[in-house]
């Protein structure tokens, strides 16, 4: 950890010079240039005053965050193959989340597993091939570039009533697969 820098940070965040700081923590201007710098450390007593000043305290001071990932690739994925469709969860633990995006590859004349009513909403991209959207005995055709958008209060499934594979982007929140 940077102390000298997470310092300064937070000298910034509360909006104080090097003067209030000093003033507020009763040392000097010049030792507080140097330690933000990192030329000089200070005593846990030392640093307890200066956190004080910032309105911190030495566990929020130290206490690190995970550093979340938001970025993600095919390493990532967890892939459920059936014999009609095979899911690939693009978003790892995405249970957690409010939203839950899937890649869903539906088999020529394959049908998705059925979506049981729900209080959210779900996003769909058809990004290659042609599938039926069913839903409440209606019948919705898609091709590539084509998306649908529906609140989950009927069940619904997809079909792929073409002759090659079909590859649909499908988030739904909460999540549902």
């Amino acid at each position: 950890m940077d102390i000298g820098k997470k310092i300064k940070e937070l000298r910034l965040q509360n909006d104080l010079t090097l003067e209030d700081l000093a003033s507020r923590s009763e040392l000097t201007k010049g030792f507080l240039s140097q330690l933000e710098r990192n030329l000089t450390s200070p005593s846990i007593s030392t640093l307890e005053d200066i956190l004080e000043a910032l309105g911190t305290n030495l566990s929020e001071f130290f206490h690190e965050e995970e550093e979340e990932q938001i970025v993600f690739s095919t390493k990532d994925f967890f892939v459920d193959k059936k014999e009609e469709y095979q899911i690939e969860w693009i978003i790892p633990n995405a249970q957690k989340n409010e939203m839950e995006p899937i890649l869903l590859t539906l088999s020529p004349h394959g049908t998705s597993h059925e979506m049981v009513s729900h209080q959210g909403e779900e996003f769909g991209y058809v990004l290659k091939g042609t599938i039926t959207l069913v839903r409440d005995n209606k019948k919705y055709k898609l091709k590539a570039k084509d998306t649908f958008y529906l609140n989950g209060k009927k069940s619904h499934y997809l079909y792929n009533h073409g002759s090659s594979e079909a590859l649909i982007l499908w988030v739904t929140t909460p999540p549902m697969f």
